[in-house]
């Protein structure tokens, strides 16, 4: 399972952040969580590819949540999909969708599948595939908004084969039947219990996506004993106020779900565009949770780096330009070159010119003196140089006092030495 963050911004994109949406690949396919306007693009630029999207989950009816949706699904039609899809979301998405293409006189090739969800529920399972299930519960904004919890189905134990073919199993057949958990008779009538060959079940993975609320007791029901916690964190602990006015939750929030659901990995985001540097709410949540990350944009979060590394893979990367550094490279580069057209070199002191050489050479070979008159010429070189090892010894007495004050170190991003990121 590879969590890639599309677009963390929370209700205005900035030059560097798009709108919420966030993309879960498994097992090949994608399943999409908010579809926030340039999502379409955004997953492009991910290398993640738009007809392998399998879901769609629209969290609430706030449009910077659901304003890619429709470019999204007109993109499909364009490419011939045929393979349904679905779409789970409040009631009256339905609606809404088809509303638009009726409005734009677009018949779609493919059909689609519709989930509403009424506000009257306290918990539901919106999808129950073979190998997973999806459930939603409600959360507290200003207005109707879910959560979701994306649950892998336990796997199936380990096999033990050496000890199996000791009993007698030699058909895949046979070995299928065990890891389902089920007995199995030999020919000779022998029954094989499966719970003798076969290990514990393995839990599978989860991750929770909770967006656009206060801290409620549902948000910390999703979270529960996931791998994977995406939670919102619009706003820092300074702007409380703030955020229990529009619905949202601060960092401080996010970290206290974490803990109370136990989860094993919190990323932050949906940041307010006021926080130009999101590491002031990164830092709170520390204070409160570890592990917690940063969702940077189209930068994948894996549940199993050794074996997912690499399958996804980013297109392109965007930063945004700073144009104090911008102006003074180009004045550094505009200075230098004008002081290379005044550049002139000059004759070292003392040294001869050209047309006098052999004249120098040979009175300095008859006389003799010539190395001499140039230390009386020059008496005052002789004097710097043996004043300086004084000189330095006072610049080093000078560094270890503390009236210096000390270089700037840039510190290293957390993502240096996290194995997920």
């Amino acid at each position: 399972m590879i969590i890639v963050p599309l677009g963390v911004a929370s209700a205005t994109p900035t030059a560097t952040r798009h709108l919420s949406s966030v993309a879960l690949w498994r097992e090949g396919e994608i399943h999409l969580f908010d579809c926030g306007e340039n999502a379409q693009m955004r997953m492009l630029q991910a290398g993640l590819k738009r007809s392998k999207i399998e879901n769609i989950f629209i969290s609430h009816f706030d449009v910077d949540h659901y304003s890619g949706l429709i470019g999204l699904l007109s993109t499909l039609q364009l490419q011939r999909r045929e393979k349904p899809l679905t779409i789970v979301g409040p009631k009256g998405i339905k609606k809404y969708v088809e509303w638009n293409f009726k409005f734009a006189n677009i018949d779609l090739n493919f059909k689609i599948n519709y989930k509403e969800v009424s506000e009257d529920f306290e918990v539901d399972r919106v999808i129950d595939h073979e190998d997973y299930y999806v459930e939603v519960r409600p959360l507290n904004h200003t207005k109707f908004c879910m959560g979701f919890r994306f649950q892998e189905k336990d796997k199936p134990g380990k096999v033990d084969a050496v000890k199996a073919e000791k009993l007698g199993i030699s058909e895949d057949a046979q070995y299928k039947a065990l890891k389902a958990g089920e007995d199995v008779e030999l020919e000779d009538g022998t029954i094989i219990k499966s719970y003798d060959i076969v290990g514990h079940p393995r839990p599978g993975d989860s991750f929770a996506y909770i967006t656009d609320t206060k801290y409620c007791p549902n948000s910390v029901k999703l979270a529960m004993n996931t791998n994977i916690l995406y939670h919102e964190a619009t706003f820092s602990e300074s702007l409380a106020d703030k955020a229990a006015e529009t619905g949202h939750s601060t960092s401080i929030d996010a970290a206290r779900v974490a803990n109370e659901a136990q989860t094993k990995l919190l990323v932050i985001g949906h940041f307010s565009a006021r926080y130009t540097n999101p590491f002031v709410l990164l830092r709170e949540a520390r204070e409160k949770f570890f592990p917690a990350w940063l969702a940077t944009e189209l930068r994948p979060i894996y549940t199993d780096p050794a074996q997912e590394k690499g399958i996804v893979q980013q297109k392109v990367y965007i930063k945004e330009i700073d144009d104090s550094q911008g102006k003074s490279s180009g004045s550094s580069r505009s200075k230098r070159g004008s002081d290379d057209k005044q550049k002139r070199f000059r004759k070292r002191k003392g040294s001869p010119s050209r047309g006098s050489s052999d004249r120098g050479s040979s009175s300095s070979r008859g006389s003799g003196g010539g190395s001499r008159s140039r230390r009386e010429e020059y008496p005052e070189r002789r004097k710097k140089r043996s004043d300086s090892p004084r000189r330095d010894q006072d610049n080093n007495d000078h560094n270890q006092g503390t009236s210096r004050p000390p270089k700037h170190i840039t510190p290293r991003t957390p993502f240096d030495d996290f194995d997920r990121f």
